[in-house]
């Protein structure tokens, strides 16, 4: 498929598989005889899972070494690697319970409606 193809199939514009081409993200699987980029169909779902994975707050570097993990799993024994997982992991947790406060002053804003003595939601952010 043409990069434009692809573009369209993974809901991105062609601008952005050229950056993540040029951040070693993606590559094509070759090029036609006029030189147009022609990628498989997998890369439709790594590009989606690059997209994802940075609407989730992953950084490119991250997104990076979780595909080579993807492709090399062995690699998490080694402490380097098993040490940005464990402190991705804690990352996530914090998140996770901040999102829970934030959901839950949400709700309470809904239940009690204005007549709450103060935003909830910035409270739960403080």
């Amino acid at each position: 498929m043409t990069i434009g193809d692809l573009a369209a199939a993974a809901g991105v514009a062609v601008s952005t598989v050229r950056f993540y081409e040029r951040q070693a993200l993606v590559e094509p699987e070759r090029r036609s005889p006029a030189g147009y980029r022609l990628y498989v169909a997998e890369t439709v779902r790594r590009v989606r899972f690059i997209r994802r994975a940075q609407e989730l707050g992953f950084t490119l570097r991250e997104v990076r070494e979780v595909l080579r993990l993807s492709e090399e799993p062995e690699l998490i024994a080694f402490g380097d690697v098993a040490e940005q997982v464990a402190a991705k992991l804690d990352e996530l947790d914090r998140r996770i319970a901040d999102l829970g406060r934030v959901r839950d002053a949400l709700a309470l804003l809904v239940e009690t409606g204005p007549t709450h003595p103060s935003c909830p939601v910035v409270e739960a952010l403080v």
